[in-house]
């Protein structure tokens, strides 16, 4: 409820988060009109093995109680069966009670072995992509392609290693952020924007979902920009879409 009060209209959620009937109910409680809220959910590796791509559609739509969803994401590639699925997902796409799908976790080659039997091409891929995994060649694919990237992790967290220096206290992100009054937070989600990236931030405090909304009054410049792309190390938080085993 927190984020529909901070103004935030577009909400991400799984089925595999087990909290679809969570999103649904404060949807609710909200007043918001349906069609100003942009819904987000992702279709979970155990459908894919066992050919439950329909199925499990219905199931989310019962869990969030609304008759469509703005946006049906591909959890993760899951190795063997991405490609089937995707065509499923077409189906569903069809039927109007999704209104864009797309992917989540896809690897250039991913999309390179799709894009020769798909019908509709992915509206969006959402990966990890945070300063320290800038993900550039990935990114330079899905524009290609005319695939939004949205990163998940967009502040980092999780293992960074003890190595790396905590992309919330970076001096390069907080000398930055002191010259616009912007925390390193802020300055790396408009980081995300500025280079034409969707950002999800993730947050169960009140203070930082409003934070995390207020970068639209500032740009980065092309030199800072590069000083943040320049942080990269090919680091990752979450798990590997070429070496995950659920």
């Amino acid at each position: 409820m927190s984020a529909f009060e901070a103004g935030y209209r577009s909400i991400d959620t799984a089925y595999g988060y087990g909290n679809e009937d969570v999103v649904g109910r404060a949807f609710r409680e909200s007043g918001l009109a349906r069609q100003d809220v942009f819904i987000t959910t992702k279709l979970s590796n155990g459908a894919q093995r066992e050919g439950r791509v329909a199925e499990e559609f219905e199931q989310s739509l019962s869990n969030l109680g609304m008759d469509y969803v703005d946006l049906y994401l591909m959890h993760w590639p899951v190795k063997e069966h991405y490609v089937d699925t995707w065509l499923a997902m077409e189906k569903i796409y069809q039927s109007g009670r999704a209104k864009a799908i797309g992917v989540s976790n896809w690897q250039g080659y991913h999309i390179e072995a799709a894009k020769k039997v798909w019908q509709v091409t992915p509206a969006l891929n959402q990966i990890e992509m945070h300063p320290y995994l800038t993900q550039k060649p990935l990114l330079d694919i899905c524009k290609a392609e005319g695939i939004a990237p949205e990163s998940w992790s967009p502040l980092g967290g999780g293992n960074m290693g003890d190595v790396k220096e905590n992309l919330l206290t970076h001096k390069t992100l907080t000398k930055i952020g002191e010259k616009y009054g912007k925390t390193p937070a802020q300055v790396i989600l408009r980081w995300n924007i500025d280079l034409g990236v969707i950002a999800i931030p993730k947050s169960v405090t009140a203070s930082r979902i409003q934070a995390n909304i207020d970068i639209f009054d500032f740009a980065l410049t092309a030199e800072e920009i590069a000083a943040i792309d320049a942080l990269n190390q090919d680091q990752r938080t979450g798990p590997d879409p070429d070496n995950f085993n659920f």
